[in-house]
C-alpha cells in the first residue's frame, strides 16, 4: 500500500499554479506565502520540520489567509535557508501559517510511519530515521492541534481499510483522504455554518484530487512492482500488465477524465467562496494549474519516458 495525502504525494506536491498565466506580482506574493510557510515552520516547530514544505500546503496558507480579515503586507529579506538568496517574506497571517505548517508535519508523519509498517528492511530504515528526526516537530503540531493530529490517525486507518476492503472502487479509496482535508478547512470556518459548508465540499473535492491524481502519476510503476493502486482495479487492468502503447493510452485517458470530473467538482464551492485577498492565483492553481498537472504527468512524462 502507498498511503496518498496532501503535501506528502511528491517532494512539492501536486496543487501548484499555472505560473506562466500569474502576474508577475501574484508570483511574488505566491513566493512570498511559499518563503513564509518555511520561516514560520522552522521557528515554531523547528528547523527540521522544513523537509515537510510542500506547495500543497503553501496553497493551504494562501486559502486560509484569502479568507481572513487581516491585510498582510509583502517585503523583501534574506532566505533563512540560504542567506544568500532574497526572497519575499508576508507579514501577519501567523496562525494560518501556523495551521498549515502543523498540517504539514502531521501528514509527514502519518506518511513516514506508512512507509515503515509496509517496507522492506531499507524503507524502514529511512522511513524510522526520517520519523525519529522529525519527532520533535511532530510533538509539537500534535500538542498546538490535538484534534487534528487525532484525525489524522482516523483517517490513516480509514485509508488502510479502504484500500484493503475496496481496492477496485476509486469512490471508496479517495473518500479518507478527501475527508480528512475537508475536515482540515472545515475547521477554519470559526462558527460560520455557511462558509463551514462550502469548506468542507472544497476541500472534499480537492483532496479526492491529489488522491486520484498521484494514483495516476504511480499508476505505471505500481503496476511493473505489484503495488496496490485504486486504477489497476478500476479500469480493469492487471498486476502484469504491459502498460505500453493503446493500453497506456486509454488507461491515461481513463484517469483525465476521471480527474476532469473532480476538477468541475472543486470549481463549484470555489466559485462561492468570498476572497478577501489572492482570490485570483487561487483560481489560477484550481482551474489552471490542477489541469496543466494532470497533462504534464499523464501526457507530457508518458511521451518523454516513451523516447528515453
Amino acid at each position: 500500500m502507498r498511503l496518498r495525502l496532501i503535501g506528502v504525494n511528491q517532494v512539492f506536491g501536486y496543487i501548484r499554479p499555472h505560473k506562466s498565466e500569474l502576474l508577475v506580482r501574484e508570483y511574488e506574493q505566491y513566493r512570498g506565502i511559499y518563503c513564509t510557510l518555511c520561516k514560520q515552520m522552522g521557528l515554531t516547530y523547528g528547523r527540521i520540520s522544513r523537509l515537510a514544505l510542500s506547495y500543497d500546503c503553501t496553497f493551504l496558507a494562501m486559502v486560509l489567509m484569502g479568507l481572513s480579515e487581516e491585510c498582510p503586507s509583502f517585503a523583501k529579506g534574506r532566505c533563512v535557508v540560504n542567506p544568500l538568496k532574497s526572497c519575499v517574506f508576508c507579514s501577519g497571517g501567523q496562525e494560518a501559517f501556523r495551521y498549515a505548517g502543523a498540517v504539514s508535519i502531521l501528514l509527514t508523519d502519518a506518511k513516514l510511519l506508512d512507509d515503515w509498517q509496509d517496507s522492506g528492511f531499507f524503507g524502514k530504515c529511512k522511513a524510522g530515521f526520517l520519523r525519529l528526526l522529525g519527532r520533535r516537530s511532530y510533538r509539537k503540531a500534535a500538542k498546538a492541534y490535538p484534534e487534528m493530529a487525532e484525525s489524522v490517525k482516523r483517517y490513516l486507518a480509514a485509508q488502510q481499510s479502504a484500500e484493503k476492503n475496496t481496492p477496485g472502487s476509486l469512490d471508496a479509496c479517495a473518500d479518507p483522504t478527501a475527508k480528512l482535508l475537508a475536515e482540515v478547512l472545515k475547521n477554519w470556518s470559526r462558527g460560520d455554518e455557511r462558509l463551514s459548508v462550502i469548506l468542507e465540499q472544497f476541500g472534499y473535492f480537492l483532496g479526492r484530487w491529489v488522491y486520484l491524481m498521484d494514483a495516476a502519476d504511480d499508476l505505471p510503476s505500481d503496476i511493473k512492482e505489484k503495488e496496490f493502486n485504486p486504477f489497476i482495479g478500476a479500469l480493469g487492468l492487471e498486476a502484469n500488465t504491459e502498460l505500453e502503447g493503446e493500453t497506456r493510452r486509454k488507461a491515461e485517458e481513463a484517469c483525465n477524465s476521471v480527474l476532469n470530473m473532480t476538477v468541475s467538482r472543486i470549481i463549484a464551492p470555489l466559485n462561492l467562496l468570498e476572497w478577501q485577498r489572492f482570490g485570483p492565483i487561487i483560481e489560477n492553481v484550481i482551474e489552471k494549474g490542477l489541469p496543466e498537472m494532470q497533462r504534464e504527468i499523464l501526457f507530457l512524462h508518458a511521451k518523454e519516458k516513451k523516447h528515453v
